[in-house]
Parts: structure tokens; C-alpha cells; sequence
């Protein structure tokens, strides 16, 4: 069993007049975008996001095709570290595809791949660039979560997901393998208005 799960958690600071999770994208809410490719290739979906955020997400991906789940943040604001904890200690699959819910143009057929690399290694994170897509990546449940919760309890330590994965073994995937079995196009992300106007014209 495979599981997905959609971290929107954040304030879309850079996105001015809402959460930008359920803003409309050429008809349908962002996030339900995301969550219609992800459940392509999962068994059950894990929304991670704020209580206040809760019911409107819930609306969103009514209907998407698998089970959702909704695993809030117990302390909001922590950043996509606590968020990823949240998401991955709420899934009960061994492995989850983890994505953001700004990434509506996300390749099912990638994460696919991406399941099959992070066999047997805590992860498998693309890197096409100088820059890890850690919110686009699959992860060992167990042993990520347990990872992030030591970050997220050490005040002096960084709380990146980069930090929380640095003992554990991941799999690199560099820019090769991502045009290899999917596109760049997989990890464009939507922050402003004027990103979103842009998605839109693709669809």
C-alpha cells in the first residue's frame, strides 16, 4: 500500500487574499488539482494543514477517488518540517509521496518512479538542480517522521527537512533521472496571483 500526502499548512505569505491551497485554478481548488494526480498513484491521501483550515480542504478534495485523511498541525506555524511530521506520522502506509499543495502540475508517473527509488533507503529526494525538492519526494514513514520530530525538539538545531534527513540514507535523484521518467514541469509551483494566472493558461 502506497500513501500520499498533500502538506498546506502554510500562510501563503506571498500569495495576498487568501489560502492559496483552494484558490481557484482554472475551476477547480489547487489543492483538489494536486490531490487528483497524487491519488493516481496512492491507495490513501494525508491532508496536512491548520484546524482553521480544515473544513474548506475537506471540501476541496471531496470526492478525489481514494480515502483522505486530515492530520493537522499541533503547533501551526513550525514550518514544512513540522508539516511533513505531521503528514507522514498520520499515514499508515510504510512509504508516502509527499508534495506541496502549490506543485499543481505534479507527475503521477514520476511519483510512481519515485516510490520504486525509495526502495529499501529512508528516501528518495530529487535534486535536478543546486536545490533538494523536498516537498516533492517520497518518504519512509516511520523513520522521516521520527527524524523530523528530533529536529523539530532541539531548539538549537535547524529545523529544515534537509537537517532532519541528514542521517538518514536517501536516495538523490539527480536532473537526468527526473526528464528520465517525468519533466521539469513537475516541480513548478504556484506562490503569487500572477503564478497562478500562468497556471492557469495551461490547463
Amino acid at each position: 500500500m502506497r500513501s500520499g500526502v498533500i502538506i498546506a499548512g502554510g500562510r501563503s505569505t506571498r500569495f495576498e487574499g487568501g489560502d492559496k491551497a483552494v484558490a481557484d485554478l482554472a475551476g477547480e481548488p489547487m489543492v483538489r488539482r494536486v490531490a487528483d494526480r497524487v491519488a493516481a498513484v496512492v491507495d490513501k491521501l494525508v491532508l496536512n494543514c491548520r484546524t482553521d483550515q480544515e473544513p474548506a480542504l475537506r471540501e476541496a478534495v471531496e470526492g478525489v477517488g481514494v480515502p483522505v485523511s486530515v492530520a493537522v498541525d499541533p503547533e501551526p506555524d513550525r514550518g514544512p518540517t513540522a508539516g511533513l511530521a505531521a503528514g507522514l506520522g498520520a499515514a499508515d502506509a510504510e512509504y508516502a509521496a509527499v508534495v506541496a499543495c502549490d506543485m499543481p502540475f505534479v507527475d503521477p508517473a514520476f511519483l510512481a518512479w519515485l516510490f520504486e527509488r525509495a526502495d529499501d533507503h529512508d528516501a528518495a529526494v530529487p535534486r535536478p538542480d543546486d536545490w533538494y525538492q523536498t516537498t516533492q519526494a517520497v518518504y519512509r514513514t516511520g523513520s522521516v517522521a521520527a527524524a523530523c520530530e528530533r529536529v523539530l525538539a532541539d531548539d538549537d538545531a535547524d529545523s529544515r527537512i534537509l537537517t532532519a534527513l541528514s542521517d538518514l540514507d536517501v536516495a538523490a535523484v539527480d536532473r537526468e533521472a527526473v526528464e528520465a521518467h517525468g519533466s521539469m514541469e513537475t516541480f513548478e509551483n504556484v506562490n503569487t496571483h500572477e503564478d497562478l494566472q500562468a497556471a492557469s493558461e495551461q490547463f
